[in-house]
């Protein structure tokens, strides 16, 4: 049990890493002049093997914590609140990186309106997200 729980926080650091870097790219393309064609082409090459990297880690993050849950039971039985709470966190992280990938296709289509402070504020959301899971994990507050 320790190494596969050993592999779900490294997978999880990992793509977390992506999640609040991604974010950031965005912030810089929403920022890119119009006139500036390679500067943008760059940032978007970087956005896009950025969100596939991302993705290929949240998939073992994913497995592994349902290993652990599935499979070691971490979580299950009563006076386990905490894990429901935390698996609508996480259900809440694959909403946010999925938002990530539309953020992108809206960049790849030239229709973002946002603007660099928007994306700042959005930037936040999976620091917030990633505070509450430690808690949840780590406190165990209910």
């Amino acid at each position: 049990m320790l190494w596969v729980k050993s592999f779900h926080i490294v997978f999880i650091a990992s793509w977390f890493a992506g999640l609040f870097y991604l974010p950031r790219i965005f912030v810089n393309l929403a920022m890119v002049p119009p006139e500036s064609v390679a500067e943008r082409a760059r940032l978007m090459l970087m956005a896009r093997k950025l969100l596939r990297f991302t993705t290929l880690l949240a998939v073992p993050a994913l497995a592994t914590g349902l290993w652990l849950y599935l499979g070691y039971g971490i979580g299950l039985g009563s006076g386990n609140g905490w894990m429901h709470a935390k698996l609508a966190v996480v259900a809440l992280v694959i909403g946010y990186h999925h938002a990530c990938g539309r953020v992108l296709a809206t960049f790849a289509d030239n229709r973002n309106q946002r603007s660099h402070v928007w994306f700042r504020w959005f930037n936040e959301a999976p620091v917030i997200l990633m505070l509450i899971v430690v808690i949840l994990v780590v406190v165990k507050p209910f």
